[in-house]
């Protein structure tokens, strides 16, 4: 028997419609399916994907092979199954969500036998607005390090990988998390491999977020998160020795999965879980912060993760409800060194250190902080435009400042006003509708609403924050043919975005089956 160039392993649980799409993007793959192994593993899916599944195998019988089994209630087990199924030179595995790029395979895998490569990047962009990081994307390199580039904000296993790296070291998924388990095996993998690279010469991977987003990351509860979070920085700490390297892999730990359990719903959540939470946070704070790691943290996440640390569950709610629902806090100025005013800050009781609450290093970037009071929509349908007001705690900010803009993604405000009184900053922008529709990508975007300033110091932005959630309403507009639905809203900071999605059938069908799910009754 032949041996396929590359596996691509597909872990499946209720997935249908997307599945479809991701299974003909596989079998259609320039590689050509003589050089190509599909394992999908069904996890006890109960929407008709192993269905679906059974008739890709019945079609492609010789490139297509599936397992179903009981659920197991993630993707490690399934995942792990197909890894002993596996024959190809090289794996590949793909969310049965997303899609590849027609050429994506033949790309990777010529990449991979040039330049002798375990495991290779290629360019990923998100569908639905899914945000996916992007440094790593910045341009082709044959050889990029771990712990010295932008890899760690990119652990997802939709990579490619050399199978003979991964039965040498016995690589497999960490079946005890339900979040995150493929990123314990993509660490190992790169700290084991000899060489990583990176492609970004052609877009490889479609990442879709689903319209109803049900997939079990996003569903996940706050105490299953933080185990989850335990499990993977204590397999960091095991893996890797005290010292930059292991920092440089758990700062990301530190600043996206921990400080997401901090964010402005923990506020939501019962006592209970909040005690939870805050000491579980605490634990990790005081077995892997490092001073090295802290002072890379931005503002917010030192200073909640800070919080949980050394303060009260009551100290830490304090800081969030300030974000949260009243804004941004006063600066204080002390000789040459900024600091944010948050509570706590030189509370003689408790004896926080001031640089948790300093801006010094970024005072530009605080200085662009504002807080959203009102968005709506003026004009018509033809000269329709998206209006945001700001507010900024600065009375001085324009006599600081030489501009003061504000966009949307790239798309700056046509119109801005700003006036200054004794309490404060306005700033009043308008989007026209057209110039927020360039360059939209098939699945849509995430666009941040974001102030931007230039001081004789220097320039900065921020992303606006809207303390309480927007109830604007969505608006759909039409560009040629084309609808877009525009949808101004919060993302996981409390911060605004508006989503821009094409309306498409599929989409459209979508959501009547949402809204009716039994025919209307």
């Amino acid at each position: 028997m032949t041996t396929p160039d590359v596996t691509v392993v597909v872990a499946v649980y209720n997935t249908m419609p997307y599945l479809t799409r991701c299974l003909t993007s596989l079998v259609e793959q320039t590689i050509g399916r003589e050089r190509l192994e599909v394992v999908a593993v069904d996890d006890g899916s109960t929407d008709g994907s192993g269905r679906e599944l059974d008739r890709f195998a019945r079609l492609y019988p010789d490139t297509v092979r599936v397992v179903h089994q009981p659920n197991s209630g993630g993707p490690a087990v399934p995942s792990n199954r197909a890894l002993d199924l596996a024959r190809g030179r090289y794996v590949f595995f793909i969310g049965a969500d997303d899609y590849l790029g027609p050429e994506a395979l033949a790309r990777l895998v010529a990449a991979a036998d040039r330049w002798g490569s375990d495991v290779v990047l290629g360019r990923t962009l998100g569908v639905n607005s899914r945000n996916i990081h992007q440094a790593i994307f910045a341009g082709t390199q044959e050889q990029v390090d771990l712990f010295d580039s932008a890899l760690p904000w990119s652990l997802s296993n939709t990579k490619l990988f050399r199978r003979e790296l991964i039965e040498r070291y016995g690589l497999r998924y960490l079946v005890d998390m339900p979040v995150g388990s493929d990123q314990p095996f993509t660490i190992e993998a790169c700290v084991r491999a000899d060489r990583i690279s990176v492609l970004a010469d052609y877009d490889y991977y479609y990442a879709v977020k689903r319209l109803n987003a049900r997939n079990i990351t996003y569903r996940s509860r706050h105490v299953e998160r933080l185990r989850c979070v335990e499990s993977l920085m204590t397999f960091v700490a095991d893996l890797i020795g005290p010292g930059k390297q292991r920092d440089a892999v758990l700062l990301r730990h530190f600043a996206w999965e921990t400080a997401r359990l901090l964010e402005d719903d923990f506020l939501k959540l019962d006592r209970g879980v909040q005690e939870q939470v805050h000491a579980g946070v605490r634990s990790l704070a005081e077995r892997y912060l490092t001073d090295h790691i802290r002072s890379q943290l931005d503002l917010e996440g030192r200073l909640r993760i800070s919080m949980a640390q050394r303060g009260s569950l009551d100290d830490l709610l304090a800081v969030i409800r300030q974000d949260a629902e009243r804004g941004v806090p006063a600066t204080v100025v002390a000789g040459d060194r900024w600091y944010a005013a948050y509570p706590g800050f030189r509370d003689a009781n408790r004896g926080f250190p001031d640089d948790w609450f300093e801006v010094t290093e970024h005072a530009a970037d605080w200085l662009a902080k504002c807080d959203v009071t009102s968005i709506g929509w003026e004009g018509t349908e033809a000269g329709r435009v998206l209006t945001v007001t700001a507010r900024s705690p600065r009375a001085d900010l324009l006599t600081l400042s030489a501009e003061v803009s504000m966009s949307v993604g790239d798309a700056a405000a046509t119109t801005l006003e700003t006036s200054a009184d004794a309490t404060g900053t306005t700033i009043r922008a308008g989007f026209p509708m057209h110039p927020l529709l360039n360059r939209i990508g098939p699945g849509g975007e995430l666009r941040s609403v974001q102030v931007r300033i230039t001081t004789p110091g220097g320039t900065g932005s921020a992303p606006v924050r809207v303390p309480r959630r927007p109830t604007v309403p969505r608006m759909i507009h039409r560009r040629g043919v084309r609808l877009h639905l525009i949808t101004p809203t919060t993302n996981h900071k409390g911060q605004l975005v508006v989503a821009i999605t094409p309306v498409t059938p599929r989409r459209v069908i979508a959501r009547l089956r949402r809204r009716w799910p039994q025919g209307g009754k």
